[in-house]
């Protein structure tokens, strides 16, 4: 079997490790949002978070997993920093390329999913005389989101697909990060700069600047230490913080939910780094790994439509979602997972490839951008 590169110098091994990351994370934002399924309008009736299936074992997500989109931020932060410090502030890549590699990434399937929302809702609203989950879909919101705009201004409540939200946020950083790397060079105190920046700002948008420059910096302190030889040591330190920190304040009685932010701004780069080292797996193991991956943000933005779907399914037979059922529960995951494979296989990859063909030069459409998100 062919197995991956085991040198670690930075870009000759693969990221499986941020691979399974940001696949447990999207699962996380995926059972968070399973509440859904109790929603009369814009919230829950008589949801009993505990009674949702399997809650023994993923209670972590059930009760946390909305910071999966915080984890999404890191991770692309990581990413960025990881494959592109180097060759925007070189010129290596253009602001077109960069451009091209971003919207051939995240467009195609962010207007199709809101173009299905727009239509579902409207039949939804016809049954049911109000929206399922978001109610604020009017043309304002719908051209907001369209443009992926939907979070820079001043709009209230979400909308139409609403976890696109996240993406809205981080659109903004990408040109942010752009243009910054096209004046200054990628260093360890221009990230803090803006990480303490973002975090006076307290808004969404700087939270997202925050994480996103957060993941730049544990991206860089990889390849600051790829070939030392006390870099398992360091792994080892930043793996035992990692549970020290939580566990420790956990045991001092103090409520980490209070603590949610600053916690996830030491613990998140810290993961990130122990989990972006070289790995040896075999090829089978490692294109599974990568599939996961790849179907992140098909999953992201397609597990609304389908409770959507499902949703109206049961409005129009005039029965309530037997979301407690635990094989229902399988089927809606099934389903979900299934749809954000075949979607990516069949739309989103070829897509991005066409997208790439008719902008770009035939050297610059072969290049493989980073995959976003994924927020989140």
């Amino acid at each position: 079997m062919a197995l991956p590169q085991t040198s670690t110098s930075p870009g000759t091994h693969k990221l499986l490790g941020l691979e399974v990351l940001r696949f447990l994370a999207t699962i996380a934002v995926l059972l968070w949002h399973y509440q859904h399924f109790a929603y009369l309008a814009n919230r829950p009736v008589d949801f009993v978070r505990s009674e949702q299936p399997f809650y023994s074992v993923f209670f972590p997500f059930y009760e946390a997993g909305e910071y999966g989109v915080v984890i999404f931020w890191c991770i692309s932060g990581f990413i960025f920093f990881w494959k592109y410090n180097t060759s925007i502030t070189d010129g290596t890549v253009g602001g077109w390329t960069f451009f091209v590699n971003r919207l051939s990434r995240l467009y195609p399937l962010h207007v199709s999913t809101l173009l299905l929302v727009a239509g579902l809702q409207a039949i939804y609203f016809a049954h049911r005389g109000f929206f399922f989950v978001y109610q604020d879909n009017d043309v304002f919101h719908f051209v907001a989101q369209l443009f992926m705009a939907s979070e820079w201004l001043a709009v209230t409540g979400s909308s139409f697909n609403g976890p696109i939200w996240s993406v809205s946020v981080e659109v903004l950083v990408y040109a942010a990060f752009f243009l910054t790397l096209r004046v200054l060079p990628a260093s360890p105190v221009v990230n803090l700069a803006v990480i303490l920046a973002g975090i006076a700002s307290g808004t969404l948008i700087g939270k997202c600047f925050v994480f996103f420059y957060a993941g730049g910096l544990a991206a860089m302190a990889r390849q600051a230490v790829a070939d030392a030889p006390f870099r398992r040591n360091l792994e080892a330190m930043a793996a035992c913080a990692t549970v020290a920190v939580p566990v420790t304040l956990w045991l001092a009685g103090i409520d980490l939910a209070k603590l949610s932010a600053p916690l996830l701004l030491i613990t998140a780069p810290l993961l990130l780094f122990c989990c972006s080292g070289p790995i040896v797996l075999p090829r089978r193991v490692e294109a599974v790994l990568e599939t996961a991956g790849n179907m992140t943000y098909s999953c992201y933005l397609l597990h609304f439509p389908i409770q959507l779907m499902i949703a109206l399914v049961f409005a129009s037979l005039g029965r309530p979602i037997p979301y407690v059922n635990h094989l229902f529960w399988i089927g809606f995951a099934a389903s979900t997972l299934t749809a954000a494979y075949l979607t990516y296989r069949w739309f989103e990859a070829p897509a991005q490839r066409l997208i790439r063909q008719a902008l770009l030069r035939k050297e610059e459409a072969g290049r493989i951008g980073p995959a976003p998100l994924p927020n989140r």
